[in-house]
């Protein structure tokens, strides 16, 4: 099992890079594919991965990020108005096919992975994004390591959440210092002469640290509420796309949302 994990996650890591520093239409199109299997596994989750409200759901999505990445996002409420009325009207015609919780999941999973997904090609195409869009990185897949390492030396004090019986505080702790530690550096290291850019760069490593934990136990309540161990099989020893951008999922709209922050104050 750890050849497999540490196998694949090889991979995925150099598919990540490739994706990454290319940017542009490769990138738009793996991010949206990621999301529609996201999506899929979300849906089976509740038993509705191959219902017409998941067709909608597959459709919308595409649809979202096509607007987002094209620069016409002032379409995007009314397209979720009309998937939302779409999928209400499955629902009261097939009643009583699909309970309420299916049908609000189906909806929810737009906002939870489509939407919130997109803001990793969002920060992308922003100015400087080839290297601020490892941010979202760092405050997800960084600090689960550091947090993993920190808590297998010196976690002693278990999370008070039933959802993590494994993680401890210390554990937690690490994983924020660790994430904005490594900002720091990477900032030092690919802007060297821009001092503001360290302490920037750190203060979203270590607040997306604090969000993507956040993201793991969200992932891991809805598991615990469907009693199933993973998302899926697609990434070996990693479980689904779910049970490995679950993290991402939150840190990507953080991101983006402190670097246009920041770039903002610094422009007044």
């Amino acid at each position: 099992m750890f050849w497999t994990r540490l196998g694949s996650g090889i991979v995925l890591m150099a598919i990540t890079i490739a994706v990454m520093v290319i940017g542009g239409a490769p990138l738009f199109w793996v991010i949206s594919a990621i999301s529609v299997i996201g999506l899929f596994e979300l849906y089976r989750a509740v038993g509705m991965e191959r219902s017409i409200p998941a067709v909608i759901g597959y459709l919308a999505g595409i649809g979202i990020d096509l607007l987002i990445g094209s620069g016409n996002s002032q379409w995007l409420i009314m397209t979720m108005v009309v998937t939302m009325m779409l999928m209400m009207a499955c629902y009261v015609i097939a009643y009583p096919k699909y309970n309420s919780e299916q049908v609000i999941m189906t909806f929810f999973g737009l906002f939870y992975v489509t939407l919130m997904l997109s803001y990793v090609f969002q920060v992308r195409f922003l100015d400087g994004g080839v290297l601020a869009v490892w941010l979202i990185f760092i405050g997800a897949w960084g600090s689960d390591t550091c947090a993993y390492c920190v808590g297998k030396l010196i976690g002693k004090h278990k999370m008070p959440s039933k959802l993590s019986p494994n993680k401890t505080i210390e554990g937690c702790v690490g994983g924020i210092i660790g994430a904005a530690l490594i900002g720091f550096l990477f900032a030092l290291a690919f802007y060297r002469d821009s001092h503001e850019l360290w302490w920037q760069f750190a203060v979203i490593g270590g607040v997306s640290s604090i969000i993507s934990q956040i993201g793991d136990l969200t992932a891991s309540a809805i598991k615990r509420n469907h009693d199933i161990k993973d998302y899926g099989k697609l990434i070996p020893g990693h479980g689904g796309i779910l049970d490995r951008f679950d993290s991402i999922i939150f840190t990507a709209p953080v991101a983006y949302y402190l670097i246009t922050l920041f770039h903002a104050v610094a422009g007044k």
